[in-house]
């Protein structure tokens, strides 16, 4: 799981911060705090569907599940088998 966060707030720094000196967090809220918008959103869940083979619904890609790394690996998890 701790592999996992990493992943995602890596991909997250490396694509949607422009400071890479910014400090993220796995709390850090992304869609609420602004770093994450609904168009990179559509590019994240691609991106977690490709590395997990997984398909996210989009019922469960929400704005909410999406706010932080905690829990975008939470909702990975969840369809993982």
């Amino acid at each position: 799981m701790d592999d996992m966060k990493q992943i995602v707030l890596t991909y997250v720094k490396n694509e949607y911060l422009e400071d890479e000196e910014e400090e993220l967090t796995y709390d850090t809220p992304l869609i609420s705090g602004g770093i994450v918008d609904s168009f990179s959103m559509v590019s994240l869940k691609r991106f977690l569907e490709n590395k997990y083979k997984i398909s996210i619904p989009d019922d469960k890609a929400t704005p909410e599940a999406f706010d932080s790394v905690n829990k975008i690996v939470t909702l990975v998890q969840s369809f993982l088998k």
